[in-house]
């Protein structure tokens, strides 16, 4: 699941974003949302209430959901009109991390665990930290090297051979030639 945060946004802690309001969609007080989870029929539920950040926007009810091509739209309680839904831009939609659901598979992770780790080769050679992960056909991990440069790192176990979140670090075993793009 990709509940998530970058290190670029002001996330509480203990929060995990969920969405990012967009632009709004017709007259009527309607959002478009950049979903950042695997289950947005469950964060967008009629009825479900979240978190925002920043905080004096809400928290918003969601009153409907739907999905439109790949985004999603939403109808929140109390907006009723395009200016309303405007100065809801660029608002995260968050929910407690404790709030989620339990992963069972041993290499799956959220997204926030991810980010903040400190990335290394196989020989121990600190080369970054994890800022934020993609999720584009295949997940890629955006480490931040030691220069400033972002080196993009495909999350499949053969290039990513550990991830320890007790002692906070990431083993990269990089293709020849990774290291250099």
């Amino acid at each position: 699941m990709t509940d998530s945060r970058t290190t670029d946004e002001k996330v509480p802690d203990g929060y995990v974003a969920v969405a990012r309001i967009g632009r709004p969609q017709g007259v009527r007080g309607e959002v478009t949302v950049e979903s950042r989870t695997d289950a947005p029929e469950a964060r967008f539920a009629a009825g479900s209430m979240l978190v925002t950040e920043p905080k004096e926007r809400g928290p918003l009810r969601i009153e409907a959901a739907r999905q439109q091509g790949s985004a999603w739209v939403l109808t929140i309680e109390g907006v009723e009109d395009r200016p309303a839904a405007e100065t809801l831009r660029n608002t995260l939609l968050l929910v407690a991390a404790d709030e989620r659901p339990r992963l069972d598979g041993v290499d799956e992770f959220y997204d926030d665990q991810l980010i903040g780790l400190r990335a290394e080769d196989t020989e121990g050679t600190h080369l970054g930290e994890v800022r934020r992960i993609f999720h584009v056909g295949g997940d890629l991990l955006v480490v931040r090297r030691t220069d400033g440069r972002e080196l993009l790192v495909p999350f499949v176990s053969a290039i990513v051979t550990l991830v320890d979140l007790g002692s906070g670090k990431v083993v990269i075993d990089p293709p020849p030639g990774l290291l250099d793009l």
